[in-house]
């Protein structure tokens, strides 16, 4: 397969049905109630019987929309990237010319803001394309990327991604012109394409230099290449499918990962914001208002109404009985039921949560604001430390896979002389940060029972550390305690 015919349907019919899970997925992750609106409109047949909430049309009301949204789903998805990417994973090689390029090309790469974009992404998508490329012109390294699930047409084999086409529309498009670049990656080659056709219609295949943004790109890649194909000289996809999490529940057996939103947590949000809608609807209508006799009414004219100036402290003399008690003005004001609305709230936010796999204290719901012990902490966010496990085991591969690209990219195309016999190691840590007090109390246990060496003591207590430090602050703490001699050109045996 290579790229597509002229005059292909766009995007490929194939593709449909995950392009559209997606979209909804996106709707409610960007939080934009005109996407939300838009997507109630475009909903299926078999979802129309549904009470819309964002699509119905509904009078205006001057000054305030009438309903309020609560980007819960951004939240999810934000969290998901903090468990798994809030701290660089660890990436190292054993040989220590290549861990120092490596180390290059992960910090000028930024790559670690990379993984947490890509983290976020593929919660509420349901996954996404780790990349990697070059440009001469622009930096003197392999650039590792992202690339978005609905910009993507995979091709699988027996579960394995054997290549993929991503696409983007180009600046310049309209409404019935749309300009395309397509570029498909393939074991040792990269095939680019530009086409010009319609929102529906991939159209006519036309030379690269018939774009301002195309122009020089095999330049940049290749400049010995034929104008359309790069050739990569490594032995390994240039690409790799990061899911969020499996299976797709939708579509069993199918490569595609599934996203946080597809428990399915919709009727949640949408709940959710009916409740807060309601919320503020409460605090709106509860505000304080004064019944007033017409007579207090000041008289604009004819056809400009009549006010009252809450604010006016003296009043001509009334046309009302003098026996007459009190002013006639009335006060009114209705409660506002602020514990039903947050207990509401709260319960579909737990609901929420624990569905797509976190912790109530992920998204602050327990505690109540008391301290608690780093064992409490733990046991409560439990099950978003499990969620988080299952996240690295589908993530570390396609690190490890692109990062290992990248050092073959810089062999072949920087003059790099780096070890590429075997794949980086790609380590995502615990994800918990224990308190000194926690970890203070095991190693004061592990001392006790004589099961722990001072050496191991220093390391775990700093584990970013060094041998050399290690052992320099084992030979201080004995000389201090007197359990080794104060001789200056001692070491202590690791």
């Amino acid at each position: 397969m290579t790229l597509p015919d002229n005059g292909a349907p766009w995007p490929p019919p194939h593709m449909a049905p995950h392009y559209a899970e997606i979209a909804r997925d996106d709707a409610w992750y960007s939080g934009d109630p005109r996407r939300l609106a838009r997507h109630d409109h475009t909903a299926p047949r078999q979802e129309q019987e549904r009470k819309r909430k964002w699509g119905r049309t509904a009078p205006p009301v001057p000054g305030r929309g009438r309903r309020l949204h609560v980007p819960l789903a951004g939240d999810i998805a934000s969290t998901s990237a903090d468990l798994l990417c809030a701290d660089m994973p660890a990436i190292t090689c054993e040989d220590t010319t290549t861990q120092d390029r490596l180390n290059v090309i992960l910090d000028e790469g930024r790559v670690h803001s990379t993984l947490l974009a890509g983290a976020e992404y593929a919660a509420a998508l349901s996954g996404v394309y780790l990349r990697t490329t070059w440009d001469r012109n622009l930096a003197p390294r392999p650039i590792p990327t992202v690339v978005q699930p609905d910009a993507a047409i995979p091709e699988w084999r027996w579960g394995v991604l054997t290549a993929v086409t991503f696409w983007r529309e180009l600046p310049g498009s309209t409404t019935a012109t749309v300009w395309r670049h397509l570029e498909r990656h393939t074991v040792g080659h990269v095939e680019h394409g530009l086409y010009e056709g319609t929102p529906d219609n991939l159209g006519r295949s036309i030379p690269l230099t018939e774009h301002a943004e195309t122009a020089d790109l095999i330049a940049s890649l290749d400049p010995d290449g034929d104008g359309r194909t790069v050739n990569t000289d490594i032995p390994l996809l240039t690409a790799s499918y990061v899911p969020n999490i499996g299976t797709n529940r939708r579509h069993r057996g199918s490569p595609y990962g599934r996203s946080d939103y597809s428990s399915p947590l919709y009727d949640l949000f949408s709940g959710l914001d009916d409740t807060w809608t309601s919320w503020m609807r409460d605090i709106r209508l509860a505000r304080a208002r004064l019944i007033v006799p017409s007579g207090y009414l000041q008289d604009h004219g004819p056809g400009r109404g009549a006010s009252f100036d809450d604010d006016q402290e003296i009043y001509a003399a009334l046309n009302m009985p003098p026996n007459e008690s009190g002013s006639g003005i009335t006060a009114e004001q209705f409660d506002i039921r602020v514990e039903q609305h947050q207990g509401t709230a709260e319960a579909i936010t737990r609901q929420a949560a624990q569905s797509a796999g976190y912790s109530a204290q992920s998204f602050g719901l327990d505690g109540g604001g008391q301290p608690i012990t780093a064992t409490e902490s733990d046991s409560r966010d439990q099950r978003s430390m499990v969620t988080r496990k299952k996240k690295v085991g589908y993530t570390r591969p396609a690190v490890a896979e692109q990062m290992h690209v990248a050092l073959m990219l810089d062999n072949a195309h920087f003059d790099g002389s780096n070890d590429i016999s075997t794949r980086p190691r790609v380590d995502f840590g615990d994800g918990v940060a224990e308190s000194e007090q926690a970890t203070a109390t095991v190693l004061d246990l592990l001392s006790r029972a004589g099961a722990v060496s001072t050496a191991t003591k220093v390391k775990i207590r700093n584990p970013t550390w060094d041998d050399a430090d290690i052992a320099a602050e084992a030979v201080a703490i004995l000389r201090e305690t007197g359990a080794a001699a104060p001789d200056p050109g001692s070491t202590y045996p690791m």
